[in-house]
Protein backbone atom coordinates (compact mmCIF):
# COMPACT_ATOMS: atom_id res chain seq x y z
CA UNK A 1 0.00 0.00 0.00
CA UNK A 2 1.31 2.71 1.27
CA UNK A 3 2.54 5.10 1.96
CA UNK A 4 12.72 20.15 7.54
CA UNK A 5 15.60 21.06 9.25
CA UNK A 6 16.39 21.18 12.87
CA UNK A 7 13.99 23.90 13.99
CA UNK A 8 10.32 23.00 14.08
CA UNK A 9 8.25 26.05 13.18
CA UNK A 10 5.35 26.97 15.44
CA UNK A 11 2.07 25.63 14.14
CA UNK A 12 -0.58 28.21 13.29
CA UNK A 13 -3.11 26.23 15.23
CA UNK A 14 -5.20 26.26 18.39
CA UNK A 15 -7.37 23.59 19.95
CA UNK A 16 -11.15 23.72 20.27
CA UNK A 17 -14.05 21.40 20.89
CA UNK A 18 -16.22 20.55 17.90
CA UNK A 19 -18.98 17.96 17.82
CA UNK A 20 -17.67 16.62 21.11
CA UNK A 21 -14.21 16.04 19.65
CA UNK A 22 -11.05 18.01 20.21
CA UNK A 23 -10.16 19.57 16.88
CA UNK A 24 -7.38 21.59 15.33
CA UNK A 25 -8.06 24.95 13.72
CA UNK A 26 -5.54 26.11 11.19
CA UNK A 27 -5.54 29.49 9.55
CA UNK A 28 -3.73 29.47 6.21
CA UNK A 29 -4.21 29.46 2.46
CA UNK A 30 -5.97 26.11 2.55
CA UNK A 31 -9.09 27.78 3.93
CA UNK A 32 -9.59 25.15 6.63
CA UNK A 33 -11.34 26.61 9.67
CA UNK A 34 -12.85 23.59 11.40
CA UNK A 35 -12.45 19.87 11.71
CA UNK A 36 -14.68 16.88 11.29
CA UNK A 37 -15.18 14.51 14.20
CA UNK A 38 -12.30 12.09 14.73
CA UNK A 39 -14.58 9.25 13.64
CA UNK A 40 -14.53 10.60 10.09
CA UNK A 41 -10.72 10.75 9.99
CA UNK A 42 -10.72 7.20 11.36
CA UNK A 43 -12.96 6.13 8.47
CA UNK A 44 -11.14 7.95 5.66
CA UNK A 45 -10.21 5.59 2.78
CA UNK A 46 -6.95 6.12 0.92
CA UNK A 47 -6.97 8.17 -2.29
CA UNK A 48 -4.01 8.82 -4.57
CA UNK A 49 -4.75 12.34 -5.86
CA UNK A 50 -2.02 12.41 -8.53
CA UNK A 51 -1.79 8.83 -9.79
CA UNK A 52 -3.79 5.66 -10.55
CA UNK A 53 -6.50 7.47 -12.51
CA UNK A 54 -7.73 9.58 -9.57
CA UNK A 55 -11.53 9.53 -9.22
CA UNK A 56 -13.53 12.70 -8.59
CA UNK A 57 -13.90 13.00 -4.80
CA UNK A 58 -16.99 15.18 -5.20
CA UNK A 59 -18.73 12.39 -7.12
CA UNK A 60 -17.83 9.88 -4.39
CA UNK A 61 -19.17 12.23 -1.72
CA UNK A 62 -22.45 12.70 -3.61
CA UNK A 63 -22.88 8.97 -4.21
CA UNK A 64 -21.97 7.66 -0.75
CA UNK A 65 -22.08 10.44 1.84
CA UNK A 66 -18.33 10.04 2.48
CA UNK A 67 -16.75 13.13 4.04
CA UNK A 68 -13.09 12.24 4.67
CA UNK A 69 -10.23 11.11 2.44
CA UNK A 70 -6.76 9.78 3.28
CA UNK A 71 -4.46 11.32 0.64
CA UNK A 72 -1.33 9.30 -0.22
CA UNK A 73 1.71 9.49 -0.06
CA UNK A 74 4.28 11.97 1.30
CA UNK A 75 7.86 10.87 0.55
CA UNK A 76 11.37 12.31 0.44
CA UNK A 77 12.45 13.77 -2.93
CA UNK A 78 13.68 11.17 -5.38
CA UNK A 79 16.81 13.25 -5.88
CA UNK A 80 17.57 13.36 -2.17
CA UNK A 81 16.94 15.83 0.62
CA UNK A 82 14.77 16.33 3.70
CA UNK A 83 11.72 18.08 2.25
CA UNK A 84 8.21 16.70 1.65
CA UNK A 85 6.96 15.67 -1.77
CA UNK A 86 3.98 13.84 -3.20
CA UNK A 87 5.28 10.48 -4.38
CA UNK A 88 8.90 11.63 -4.42
CA UNK A 89 8.38 13.95 -7.38
CA UNK A 90 5.97 16.83 -6.65
CA UNK A 91 7.21 19.25 -4.00
CA UNK A 92 4.63 20.12 -1.38
CA UNK A 93 5.96 23.68 -1.21
CA UNK A 94 4.91 24.45 -4.79
CA UNK A 95 1.89 22.14 -5.02
CA UNK A 96 -1.37 23.42 -6.46
CA UNK A 97 -2.85 20.16 -7.82
CA UNK A 98 -3.44 18.43 -4.46
CA UNK A 99 -4.50 21.73 -2.92
CA UNK A 100 -7.22 21.93 -5.57
CA UNK A 101 -8.45 18.44 -4.64
CA UNK A 102 -8.53 19.41 -0.97
CA UNK A 103 -10.41 22.62 -1.74
CA UNK A 104 -13.03 20.62 -3.67
CA UNK A 105 -13.54 18.24 -0.75
CA UNK A 106 -13.74 21.02 1.83
CA UNK A 107 -16.15 23.05 -0.28
CA UNK A 108 -18.59 20.12 0.07
CA UNK A 109 -18.20 19.93 3.85
CA UNK A 110 -15.51 17.26 3.91
CA UNK A 111 -11.85 17.13 4.90
CA UNK A 112 -8.66 15.15 4.40
CA UNK A 113 -5.91 13.40 6.29
CA UNK A 114 -2.50 12.98 4.64
CA UNK A 115 -0.56 9.72 4.73
CA UNK A 116 3.20 9.54 5.08
CA UNK A 117 5.25 6.68 3.69
CA UNK A 118 3.52 3.68 2.12
CA UNK A 119 5.14 0.73 0.38
CA UNK A 120 8.34 1.57 -1.49
CA UNK A 121 10.00 4.92 -2.14
CA UNK A 122 12.32 6.81 0.19
CA UNK A 123 10.74 8.02 3.42
CA UNK A 124 11.72 11.21 5.19
CA UNK A 125 12.61 9.27 8.32
CA UNK A 126 15.32 7.53 6.32
CA UNK A 127 17.05 10.72 5.14
CA UNK A 128 16.32 13.46 7.66
CA UNK A 129 19.01 13.89 10.33
CA UNK A 130 16.84 13.27 13.39
CA UNK A 131 13.27 13.29 14.71
CA UNK A 132 13.14 17.10 14.91
CA UNK A 133 14.17 17.52 11.29
CA UNK A 134 11.69 14.81 10.23
CA UNK A 135 8.92 16.55 12.16
CA UNK A 136 9.81 19.89 10.61
CA UNK A 137 9.33 18.37 7.17
CA UNK A 138 5.90 17.02 8.07
CA UNK A 139 4.97 20.31 9.75
CA UNK A 140 5.28 21.94 6.33
CA UNK A 141 2.57 19.58 5.07
CA UNK A 142 0.32 20.23 8.08
CA UNK A 143 0.70 23.99 7.79
CA UNK A 144 0.28 24.22 4.02
CA UNK A 145 -2.93 22.20 3.94
CA UNK A 146 -4.30 23.13 7.38
CA UNK A 147 -4.44 19.47 8.38
CA UNK A 148 -6.43 18.12 11.30
CA UNK A 149 -5.24 14.52 10.79
CA UNK A 150 -2.14 12.67 9.62
CA UNK A 151 -1.23 9.01 9.06
CA UNK A 152 2.20 7.39 9.44
CA UNK A 153 2.23 4.37 7.09
CA UNK A 154 5.33 2.56 8.33
CA UNK A 155 6.11 -0.52 6.25
CA UNK A 156 8.56 -1.89 3.70
CA UNK A 157 11.37 -1.06 3.45
CA UNK A 158 11.49 1.68 6.09
CA UNK A 159 10.24 -0.28 9.06
CA UNK A 160 13.25 -2.58 8.82
CA UNK A 161 15.44 0.46 9.54
CA UNK A 162 15.54 1.07 13.30
CA UNK A 163 17.01 4.58 12.97
CA UNK A 164 14.32 5.59 10.47
CA UNK A 165 11.53 4.27 12.68
CA UNK A 166 13.00 6.15 15.64
CA UNK A 167 12.86 9.33 13.54
CA UNK A 168 9.29 8.69 12.40
CA UNK A 169 7.92 7.86 15.85
CA UNK A 170 9.82 10.81 17.33
CA UNK A 171 8.42 13.08 14.63
CA UNK A 172 4.89 11.83 15.26
CA UNK A 173 5.27 12.63 18.96
CA UNK A 174 6.55 16.15 18.20
CA UNK A 175 3.70 16.83 15.78
CA UNK A 176 1.16 15.56 18.31
CA UNK A 177 2.58 17.93 20.95
CA UNK A 178 2.85 20.96 18.65
CA UNK A 179 -0.53 20.59 16.95
CA UNK A 180 -3.15 20.22 19.71
CA UNK A 181 -6.02 17.98 18.65
CA UNK A 182 -4.17 16.51 15.66
CA UNK A 183 -5.56 13.03 14.87
CA UNK A 184 -2.59 10.66 14.40
CA UNK A 185 -2.82 7.11 13.07
CA UNK A 186 0.09 4.70 12.63
CA UNK A 187 -0.36 1.99 9.99
CA UNK A 188 1.85 -1.07 9.58
CA UNK A 189 1.91 -4.55 8.06
CA UNK A 190 -0.40 -7.27 9.32
CA UNK A 191 0.31 -10.97 9.79
CA UNK A 192 -1.80 -13.89 10.99
CA UNK A 193 -0.51 -13.36 14.53
CA UNK A 194 -1.21 -9.61 14.39
CA UNK A 195 1.98 -8.05 13.10
CA UNK A 196 5.48 -9.27 12.41
CA UNK A 197 8.81 -8.72 14.16
CA UNK A 198 9.38 -5.28 12.67
CA UNK A 199 5.86 -4.17 13.54
CA UNK A 200 6.43 -5.25 17.13
CA UNK A 201 9.76 -3.38 17.21
CA UNK A 202 7.92 -0.26 16.03
CA UNK A 203 5.44 -0.62 18.91
CA UNK A 204 8.32 -1.00 21.38
CA UNK A 205 9.89 2.17 19.96
CA UNK A 206 6.62 4.02 20.55
CA UNK A 207 6.53 2.69 24.12
CA UNK A 208 10.14 3.76 24.71
CA UNK A 209 9.40 7.28 23.50
CA UNK A 210 6.15 7.53 25.43
CA UNK A 211 4.14 8.07 22.26
CA UNK A 212 0.50 7.03 21.99
CA UNK A 213 -1.33 7.84 18.72
CA UNK A 214 -5.07 7.68 18.26
CA UNK A 215 -4.52 4.18 16.88
CA UNK A 216 -2.11 1.60 15.62
CA UNK A 217 -3.62 0.01 12.49
CA UNK A 218 -2.60 -3.21 10.77
CA UNK A 219 -3.04 -4.15 7.11
CA UNK A 220 -4.20 -7.80 7.10
CA UNK A 221 -3.61 -8.55 3.42
CA UNK A 222 -0.66 -9.62 1.23
CA UNK A 223 0.31 -12.14 3.89
CA UNK A 224 -1.58 -15.34 3.11
CA UNK A 225 -4.97 -14.08 4.26
CA UNK A 226 -8.17 -15.66 3.02
CA UNK A 227 -11.30 -13.59 3.59
CA UNK A 228 -12.71 -11.89 6.66
CA UNK A 229 -12.20 -14.67 9.20
CA UNK A 230 -8.43 -14.55 8.75
CA UNK A 231 -8.52 -10.77 9.10
CA UNK A 232 -10.58 -10.68 12.28
CA UNK A 233 -8.30 -13.37 13.69
CA UNK A 234 -5.30 -11.12 13.02
CA UNK A 235 -7.08 -8.18 14.67
CA UNK A 236 -7.75 -10.29 17.76
CA UNK A 237 -4.11 -11.30 17.93
CA UNK A 238 -2.94 -7.73 17.37
CA UNK A 239 -5.13 -6.62 20.26
CA UNK A 240 -3.23 -9.02 22.51
CA UNK A 241 0.08 -7.58 21.26
CA UNK A 242 -1.11 -4.06 22.13
CA UNK A 243 -2.14 -5.26 25.60
CA UNK A 244 1.19 -6.93 26.33
CA UNK A 245 3.27 -4.07 24.87
CA UNK A 246 1.57 -1.12 26.55
CA UNK A 247 -0.02 -2.75 29.59
CA UNK A 248 -3.52 -1.90 28.38
CA UNK A 249 -6.63 -3.91 29.14
CA UNK A 250 -8.54 -5.38 26.22
CA UNK A 251 -11.00 -2.50 25.84
CA UNK A 252 -8.24 0.13 25.92
CA UNK A 253 -6.29 -1.81 23.31
CA UNK A 254 -9.30 -1.99 20.99
CA UNK A 255 -9.86 1.74 21.48
CA UNK A 256 -6.34 2.23 20.07
CA UNK A 257 -6.56 -0.38 17.30
CA UNK A 258 -7.38 0.04 13.63
CA UNK A 259 -7.99 -1.97 10.46
CA UNK A 260 -6.67 -1.01 7.03
CA UNK A 261 -7.87 -3.43 4.35
CA UNK A 262 -7.52 -3.84 0.60
CA UNK A 263 -10.71 -3.93 -1.43
CA UNK A 264 -11.07 -6.61 -4.08
CA UNK A 265 -8.00 -8.49 -5.30
CA UNK A 266 -4.82 -7.90 -3.30
CA UNK A 267 -1.28 -7.70 -4.66
CA UNK A 268 -0.72 -11.39 -3.87
CA UNK A 269 -4.01 -12.61 -5.32
CA UNK A 270 -6.14 -12.71 -2.15
CA UNK A 271 -9.76 -11.61 -2.64
CA UNK A 272 -11.77 -9.45 -0.25
CA UNK A 273 -15.38 -8.91 -1.26
CA UNK A 274 -18.11 -6.61 0.01
CA UNK A 275 -19.24 -9.43 2.34
CA UNK A 276 -15.74 -9.62 3.83
CA UNK A 277 -15.76 -5.88 4.45
CA UNK A 278 -19.13 -6.14 6.19
CA UNK A 279 -17.84 -8.90 8.48
CA UNK A 280 -14.74 -6.91 9.46
CA UNK A 281 -16.85 -3.76 9.89
CA UNK A 282 -19.14 -5.63 12.29
CA UNK A 283 -16.09 -6.84 14.22
CA UNK A 284 -14.60 -3.34 14.37
CA UNK A 285 -17.78 -1.67 15.58
CA UNK A 286 -18.69 -4.40 18.07
CA UNK A 287 -15.22 -4.17 19.63
CA UNK A 288 -15.21 -0.35 19.62
CA UNK A 289 -12.12 -0.18 17.43
CA UNK A 290 -10.81 3.27 16.55
CA UNK A 291 -10.25 2.98 12.80
CA UNK A 292 -11.61 1.27 9.67
CA UNK A 293 -10.07 2.22 6.34
CA UNK A 294 -8.97 0.62 3.07
CA UNK A 295 -6.68 0.84 0.05
CA UNK A 296 -8.06 2.42 -2.06
CA UNK A 297 -10.74 4.65 -3.56
CA UNK A 298 -8.81 4.59 -6.84
CA UNK A 299 -9.64 0.86 -6.89
CA UNK A 300 -13.28 1.19 -5.72
CA UNK A 301 -14.82 0.57 -9.16
CA UNK A 302 -15.29 -2.42 -11.39
CA UNK A 303 -12.71 -3.53 -13.92
CA UNK A 304 -13.53 -4.55 -17.49
CA UNK A 305 -13.92 -7.52 -17.38
CA UNK A 306 -14.87 -7.56 -13.69
CA UNK A 307 -12.07 -9.95 -12.70
CA UNK A 308 -9.52 -7.99 -14.77
CA UNK A 309 -8.22 -11.24 -16.23
CA UNK A 310 -7.04 -12.40 -12.79
CA UNK A 311 -4.74 -9.42 -12.30
CA UNK A 312 -4.50 -6.78 -9.56
CA UNK A 313 -4.98 -3.20 -10.66
CA UNK A 314 -4.37 0.17 -9.08
CA UNK A 315 -7.44 1.62 -10.79
CA UNK A 316 -10.17 -1.00 -10.19
CA UNK A 317 -10.92 -3.81 -7.75
CA UNK A 318 -10.95 -6.98 -9.90
CA UNK A 319 -14.23 -8.07 -8.25
CA UNK A 320 -17.84 -7.49 -9.29
CA UNK A 321 -19.13 -4.26 -7.80
CA UNK A 322 -20.90 -0.98 -8.32
CA UNK A 323 -18.74 2.11 -8.19
CA UNK A 324 -17.88 3.13 -4.61
CA UNK A 325 -19.38 0.02 -2.98
CA UNK A 326 -16.48 -0.24 -0.54
CA UNK A 327 -16.58 3.44 0.43
CA UNK A 328 -20.00 2.85 1.97
CA UNK A 329 -18.46 0.69 4.71
CA UNK A 330 -16.31 3.65 5.73
CA UNK A 331 -19.41 5.84 5.83
CA UNK A 332 -21.13 3.29 8.08
CA UNK A 333 -18.11 3.13 10.38
CA UNK A 334 -18.19 6.92 10.73
CA UNK A 335 -21.75 6.61 11.98
CA UNK A 336 -23.49 7.93 8.89
CA UNK A 337 -25.95 6.26 6.50
CA UNK A 338 -25.07 6.13 2.80
CA UNK A 339 -27.73 7.47 0.40
CA UNK A 340 -30.37 4.85 -0.38
CA UNK A 341 -30.48 5.78 -4.06
CA UNK A 342 -26.82 5.55 -4.90
CA UNK A 343 -26.16 5.98 -8.63
CA UNK A 344 -24.79 2.83 -10.23
CA UNK A 345 -23.31 3.94 -13.55
CA UNK A 346 -21.83 1.36 -15.87
CA UNK A 347 -18.10 1.30 -15.05
CA UNK A 348 -15.95 2.81 -17.76
CA UNK A 349 -12.45 1.53 -18.34
CA UNK A 350 -9.85 4.10 -17.22
CA UNK A 351 -8.65 4.33 -20.85
CA UNK A 352 -10.56 3.53 -24.05
CA UNK A 353 -7.89 4.07 -26.70
CA UNK A 354 -4.75 1.97 -26.79
CA UNK A 355 -1.31 3.53 -26.51
CA UNK A 356 1.48 2.50 -28.91
CA UNK A 357 2.23 -1.21 -28.69
CA UNK A 358 4.94 -2.35 -26.30
CA UNK A 359 8.23 -3.34 -27.94
CA UNK A 360 10.73 -5.75 -26.43
CA UNK A 361 13.63 -3.80 -27.92
CA UNK A 362 12.60 -0.27 -26.96
CA UNK A 363 13.91 1.52 -23.88
CA UNK A 364 11.20 3.06 -21.67
CA UNK A 365 11.61 5.60 -18.87
CA UNK A 366 9.28 6.69 -16.08
CA UNK A 367 5.94 7.92 -17.40
CA UNK A 368 6.17 6.29 -20.85
CA UNK A 369 2.90 4.62 -21.85
CA UNK A 370 2.35 1.52 -24.01
CA UNK A 371 -0.36 -1.01 -24.75
CA UNK A 372 -0.04 -4.77 -24.29
CA UNK A 373 -2.64 -7.54 -24.16
CA UNK A 374 -5.48 -5.01 -24.60
CA UNK A 375 -4.40 -2.98 -21.55
CA UNK A 376 -2.56 0.34 -21.31
CA UNK A 377 0.54 0.41 -19.10
CA UNK A 378 2.71 3.19 -17.66
CA UNK A 379 6.43 2.77 -16.89
CA UNK A 380 7.30 3.30 -13.21
CA UNK A 381 11.07 3.38 -13.90
CA UNK A 382 13.62 2.64 -16.65
CA UNK A 383 12.89 -0.68 -18.34
CA UNK A 384 13.69 -2.72 -21.42
CA UNK A 385 12.39 -6.15 -22.48
CA UNK A 386 10.26 -6.57 -19.34
CA UNK A 387 6.77 -7.72 -20.35
CA UNK A 388 3.96 -5.56 -18.91
CA UNK A 389 2.04 -7.49 -16.26
CA UNK A 390 4.55 -10.35 -16.05
CA UNK A 391 5.47 -9.55 -12.45
CA UNK A 392 3.32 -8.24 -9.59
CA UNK A 393 5.96 -5.66 -8.62
CA UNK A 394 7.44 -5.12 -12.07
CA UNK A 395 8.18 -1.83 -13.82
CA UNK A 396 4.73 -1.45 -15.39
CA UNK A 397 1.59 0.07 -13.82
CA UNK A 398 -1.68 -1.28 -15.25
CA UNK A 399 -3.88 1.62 -16.42
CA UNK A 400 -6.80 -0.55 -17.40
CA UNK A 401 -8.38 -2.06 -20.51
CA UNK A 402 -8.20 -0.29 -23.86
Amino acid sequence: MRRLRACLGAAAAVGLAAAGTTALVAGNASGATSALSNRWYAAAPYLMPLDNDPPDPAAIMDATGLKAFQLAFILAPNGGGCSPTWGGTAAVSSDTAVQSVINTIRAKGGDVSVSIGGYGGTKLGQVCSDAAATAAAYQQVITKYGLHAIDFDLEEPEYENAAAIKNEIGAAKILQQNNPGLYVSVTTAGTADGTGWFGKQMLLEAKTQGFTPNNFSIMPFDGGFNGAASQTGALTNFNQILQSTFGWDQATAYAHEGFSGMNGRSDTGETFTQADFQTVLDYATSHNMDRFTFWSLNRDRQCTPPDNGGRTSGTCSSVSQNSWDFAKYSVNFAGATPPSTTPTPTPTPPGTSCKPAWSSTAVYTVGNEVSYNKHNWKAKWWTQNEVPGAAEWGPWQDEGAC
